[in-house]
């Protein structure tokens, strides 16, 4: 199949989302990942569109048409397609790369992606889809909060969540 191919590649670290936030003060939107069996967090920066869509999956919210993301996982589950995981796979200058693995009739197959991308698609699954990121990425992209820091800053990710609309991400 075209655009579609394998990789092998080295230690991946599972993820999980804790959210999308607004930076201050560049009004730049991030998705904040952190490790579930370590201390890491990996900031991505994203699109406003990529938010938008991310925030309204996460807060169940739906759209009087299907937005993009919505659209490609109805393609895939009409061709009976699984998205079995995401993975940050690169980062180069500044931009992170990802791939999704998909699964059809016992064959997987990797697709890049944005991770922005990635994660807006993966939110839309009822069951939770694993998002792992290379051991290098973290290496170079990951961060350390001091406890308290930590605490703080996943508080205010809790609360922008409860208060973010769509509009907030618009440019």
């Amino acid at each position: 199949m075209v655009g579609f191919r394998r990789r092998v590649g080295g230690a991946v670290i599972r993820l999980s989302l804790v959210g999308v936030r607004v930076e201050v003060p560049t009004n730049q939107p991030i998705v904040l990942l952190r490790e579930e069996e370590g201390q890491r967090y990996l900031p991505i920066f994203i699109g406003p569109p990529e938010a938008t869509a991310i925030v309204y999956a996460l807060q169940g919210m739906e759209t009087p048409r299907p937005m993009t993301h919505d659209l490609f996982k109805t393609v895939l589950d009409d061709m009976s397609i699984e998205l079995q995981r995401v993975e940050i796979t690169e980062l180069h200058d500044g931009t992170f790369f990802a791939e999704i693995e998909l699964a059809s009739d016992g064959t997987n197959y990797r697709i890049s992606s944005r991770p922005s991308d990635a994660i807006a698609l993966a939110v839309r699954y009822e069951e939770q889809v694993p998002i792992f990121a290379d051991e290098a990425v973290l290496e170079e992209a990951g961060v350390l909060f001091e406890s308290d820091e930590e605490e703080e800053q996943v508080e205010e990710f809790r609360e922008f969540l409860e208060n973010v609309r769509p509009e907030d991400f618009a440019q």
